[in-house]
């Protein structure tokens, strides 16, 4: 009965809303079969290689890596770029884009997730924010001043186990130098964010509308943890800045703000269906 209500609180927020903000965190992904590399426990199972020898998330995904082992650098970011090419979003991400095409004012996409997996279900590339960067662009290493290119061209050819790159490195077109991932790393201090400064551009158009309308808001948080907080600082702001109600979704750190917001704790997928099934029942019985 609690998970009823609950959902029946969540729909009420998400169908009375005129506009919906999306914060997503890398939770989201995880029931499209994507790993949680937010645990060395979770890193370690998907490279064994690393966990033998004891590196952790920080030091892999870090610029030095690149400058002293690019082909274990490239190996494990060549791995997780064939991966998310590989993967297809689950079936929430429908639902969610759904929604977002219901509400008069559309959806706004807030992720710190640097898969492409918004993209991918649909979502338009000029409604999406992308904090952290993406996997599917690619910056010089040498800050050549080169820009940005898409990470199209490159099929990376990875020994898993090992996690290495057998296949030539991705070089610069311009200066020929190694090419690296347009995200944003540990201890990185030349990423190229030029592509996320237009996205935020992008995003202040939107939230100007917004704002000049005075409608409802709805932002519907999902995977987004406390140890990397940039996704939840988001939907916090937007909740103080613009009047939005929050229904966060996290198996674990589901606690909301205020009696306004709803807390669910459960993953995406589960917790979507449920408040898809709660908005049916409820236009169901309005109709009766």
């Amino acid at each position: 009965m609690r998970d009823e209500t609950t959902f029946l609180r969540a729909a009420e927020i998400i169908g009375g809303a005129d506009a919906l903000i999306i914060a997503a965190g890398a939770g989201i992904g995880v029931d499209s079969g994507l790993p949680d590399f937010r645990s060395n426990n979770g890193f370690w199972n998907t490279y064994p290689a690393l966990a033998a020898a004891q590196m952790d998330f920080t030091e892999v995904a870090s610029p030095s890596n690149f400058e002293k082992n690019p082909e274990l650098a490239w190996g494990f970011y060549g791995h997780r770029l064939k991966m998310y090419r590989d993967t297809v979003p689950h079936e929430g991400f429908a639902t969610l884009k759904e929604w977002g095409d219901t509400v008069p004012l559309g959806a706004w996409v807030y992720t710190s997730n640097v898969d492409g997996a918004f993209q991918k279900a649909g979502f338009s590339e000029k409604k999406v924010h992308e904090c952290h960067g993406s996997i599917h662009w690619m910056q010089c290493m040498n800050d050549c001043q080169s820009g940005l290119w898409p990470a199209d061209d490159f099929k990376p050819d990875v020994d898993a186990e090992q996690c290495r790159l057998l296949n030539a490195l991705p070089t610069c077109p311009n200066c020929g130098g190694l090419a690296r991932p347009n995200i944003v790393m540990f201890g990185d201090w030349n990423w190229n964010h030029a592509r996320r400064e237009q996205q935020r551009r992008k995003e202040a158009l939107w939230l100007e509308t917004l704002a000049s309308s005075g409608g409802n808001v709805a932002i519907v948080e999902l995977g987004a943890g406390s140890e990397i907080p940039a996704v939840r600082q988001f939907s916090h702001r937007m909740s103080q800045e613009y009047g939005g109600r929050i229904v966060r979704i996290n198996p674990r750190e589901f606690e909301v703000p205020s009696t306004r917001d709803v807390g669910i704790p459960m993953g995406a997928l589960e917790a979507l269906k449920g408040i898809r099934a709660a908005m049916k029942e409820s236009r169901a019985s309005c109709d009766r």
